[in-house]
């Protein structure tokens, strides 16, 4: 069973930001466009999360997330970096990979399972490899999907 979805919309790759605020602005519009959800309440709840505490991950990626009111399932935008960031990750690497995820405020178990999800799959030396190689959106797309698809059944 699949623990999130992620919209063929809300995946970018190439993405040029400036640093980490840009980034979460990034993130809060894809949300905004993709799932409908209000793009301020996203970049709060990101910015917030952000302040208790880096979600670089470690290995270059990072995995912002948050809840918010108004929702029935967890939702995900991947972005493929241009050029690594600074995100004051766990291992002070720069992050180029980034999976960003909102759920439900009610949900608190499926906000953990869909985490665990994501941390599975950007844990998976051979999908991280082929994300950071891709060339474009499908490309993108099409890894993430059968990954998701895979883990799924």
């Amino acid at each position: 069973m699949r623990t999130f979805t992620l919209d063929d919309e809300a995946v970018l790759t190439g993405a040029q930001v400036s640093g980490k605020t840009q980034l979460l602005e990034l993130l809060a519009e894809k949300f905004s466009q993709c799932y409908g959800l209000d793009r301020a309440s996203c970049l709060d709840c990101l910015d917030e999360r952000e302040r208790l505490g880096s979600t670089g991950f470690g290995r270059g990626i990072a995995i912002p997330h948050g809840k918010i009111e108004g929702m029935e399932m967890p939702v995900a935008v991947f972005v493929q970096l241009a050029r690594p960031m600074d995100f004051d990750a766990v291992d002070k690497l720069p992050v180029d990979i980034v999976f960003a995820l909102m759920s439900p405020v009610s949900g608190g178990s499926i906000h953990l399972q869909a985490l665990a999800s994501i941390s599975r799959l950007s844990r998976d030396e051979k999908t991280v490899s082929s994300l950071r190689g891709v060339k474009g959106h499908d490309a993108a797309y099409a890894v993430l999907a059968s990954v998701i698809d895979r883990d799924a059944a």
